[in-house]
């Protein structure tokens, strides 16, 4: 637990929620003061959040695009991981064409054996289109590059953290 916290002049305690990890192909929702954190690579985060920002959906794509049939309900693919996140807005009355977008990663983890085309480039440009497609605002996009990124955010008027660490 933290310390007391100041509240319409009663102190109160707090729990410290814990972090909601995302591994990749995960797709969760969070409300606000809840904590969302991955690593990335090649893979994108997609995150879509009401503007309030009162609510959250975050995914950690792998593949960008549609999968085969046999993995149709797979959401380490990037179109899976998007209709989940809007199945979870509309459960919770959010629609999900007003909310804004942040998207990180796409980076190159073999930049002396691929220099132009590689994994990473693909999943950045397939979200940067997807979104575009489905009329959602890019509030904050962090990709490319030859790094890893740590992105963590808590739900709320705050921008969602990104660390890169160079390959």
């Amino acid at each position: 637990m933290s310390g007391p916290v100041a509240s319409s002049g009663k102190a109160t305690l707090r729990a410290e929620s814990p972090a909601q990890v995302l591994h990749p192909g995960d797709v969760v929702y969070a409300a606000c003061g809840e904590r969302l954190q991955t690593l990335l690579g090649s893979c994108v985060a997609i995150i879509l959040t009401d503007p309030r920002r009162t609510m959250a959906t975050m995914c950690h794509v792998v593949h960008a695009g549609e999968p085969s049939p046999h993995n149709a309900q797979d959401s380490a693919y990037g179109e899976v991981a998007l209709r989940a996140m809007a199945r979870l807005l509309l459960s919770r009355g959010i629609t999900p064409g007003l909310c804004e977008a942040y998207v990180m990663g796409g980076g190159n983890m073999f930049p002396r054996q691929f220099n132009l085309a590689h994994v990473g480039l693909q999943n950045a440009h397939w979200a940067l289109a997807a979104l575009a497609r489905d009329g959602l605002r890019v509030v904050l996009a962090d990709l490319g590059g030859a790094a890893y990124r740590r992105v963590g955010w808590s739900v709320g008027p705050s921008e969602p953290e990104v660390t890169s660490v160079p390959v």
